[in-house]
């Protein structure tokens, strides 16, 4: 296949909420207590999220995009340092253009992965108006003003499983494809998913054909660590706990009361998939003692990933190479725009290697790149844009004028200072 040809659909990127993000959608008689970006208060040089007493910085490693690798880190950093795609929509749009990716799918940044910040805070009503106003950004603003561009993902109040139930539905009705959820809520301070807790949000979820996406890093805490370990610890391990997440619920009888829930795993890789289920495989017969009976009848765990999980990667040459033993149609790719593990603006290049590295075919790369996810998130890629538009060529040369040059965090304050005098 031409690299000029694919299709690209990204399921793991992230936004930097800005300024306006709960301005329109909070209710008007509450706006003082709506989340607000101001100055950090213990470093007045970043912005920081100011909400119910709680100030929270925007991480330096969640929006490196341009920036040179010695200026990253997980300090927190400001808005006027960043590449404005991370936080303005039109130049968001712009930037996946300049990469040829269709459509991506935004994992919040200041809400937590699945709203686990939100989630975390003393005033839950205030909260879960919060979380309203967020999907009503999401949906109205982002994905609303590029019909196609997105494949819309909101957060849900977990702490408080009827509000859950209404907002799925309310979503839905919006056209939501996807809620994000902890990949390991016990993990955060929640009940297992085996707990059936969670059975409400599970039914939902089926009763309105959307996708669970659970995205690493929540269940991090899970590890010890010692007391000397390192940050390469986290960005290493983090993706590891996939196979933690994906245990826990092929075992806790979530998919044998609910055949039809899908999980997204999101961003961490496909290379844990074959041996994680030959090994869940050989247990169901060689551990058989402990009659392990919350699978669903006469399925096996490769029978029951391949029905309801999906895997992405960013780089994953080995895994590829296997992906015959889990099914191909289990893959999807994924940007991760604007994170230090981004391929971004070289995304087609880096992902194209590495298929035909590992002889994938034409029909195979249609898959990976753009036809499972449509099955997945029974999302339809080509519903606002036609296919022969929709290619890595036709959207680069839609942004011939972007640049994509590496950037100094300091150059993109001075362009701010110019644009905001």
């Amino acid at each position: 296949m031409n690299i000029n040809d694919m299709v690209l659909v990204s399921i793991d990127d992230h936004i930097i909420e800005n300024h306006d993000t709960f301005k329109n959608h909070f209710p008007e008689s509450m706006k003082d207590q709506a989340p607000k970006l101001v100055k950090h208060p213990d470093m007045p040089e970043v912005d920081a999220w100011m909400f119910q007493g709680v100030s929270v910085g925007n991480p330096g490693l969640s929006a490196v995009a341009s920036w040179p690798k010695e200026e990253w880190n997980f300090n927190p950093t400001d808005l006027s340092e960043m590449r404005p795609g991370t936080y303005d929509i039109h130049q968001r749009v712009r930037d996946m253009n300049a990469n040829g990716v269709l459509a991506g799918m935004n994992f919040p940044t200041f809400p937590g992965f699945a709203g686990t910040h939100l989630a975390s805070l003393p005033d839950q009503n205030l909260s879960l108006i919060a979380i309203k106003a967020y999907n009503d950004w999401l949906m109205d603003e982002l994905c609303g003003a590029y019909p196609g561009r997105f494949i819309p993902m909101g957060i849900i109040p977990f702490f408080d499983m009827e509000e859950s139930v209404k907002e799925i539905h309310r979503l839905a009705a919006k056209g939501c494809r996807s809620i994000t959820l902890p990949e390991t809520p016990y993990g955060v301070g929640q009940k297992s998913f085996g707990s059936g807790h969670w059975d409400p949000v599970f039914k939902a979820m089926v009763d309105t054909n959307m996708v669970a996406s659970l995205h690493i890093g929540g269940g991090f805490g899970l590890l010890k660590r010692p007391d000397e370990f390192l940050i390469d610890d986290i960005v290493i391990l983090a993706s590891l706990i996939s196979t933690v997440a994906c245990s826990d619920i092929i075992t806790s009888g979530v998919i044998k009361r609910f055949p039809d829930i899908k999980f997204a795993m999101s961003e961490g890789g496909i290379g844990w998939v074959p041996f994680f289920l030959d090994r869940m495989d050989r247990h169901m017969i060689n551990q058989s003692w402990t009659h392990l009976d919350t699978m669903p009848k006469g399925m096996t765990p490769t029978e029951v990933w391949k029905k309801n999980f999906m895997a992405c990667f960013i780089t994953d040459p080995t895994g590829l190479t296997t992906r015959d033993r889990y099914g191909v149609e289990t893959i999807s790719w994924e940007c991760d725009y604007p994170h230090s593990d981004s391929t971004w603006p070289y995304s087609p290049e880096v992902l194209m290697k590495e298929l035909e590295a590992a002889k994938c075919s034409d029909a195979e790369i249609n898959m990976i790149t753009h036809e499972n996810v449509a099955r997945f998130f029974d999302w339809d890629p080509f519903k606002h844009t036609p296919r022969d538009q929709a290619t890595v060529g036709a959207l680069r040369a839609l942004a011939t004028d972007v640049d994509v040059s590496e950037t100094s965090k300091l150059e993109y304050k001075r362009r701010w200072a110019e644009t905001h005098a």
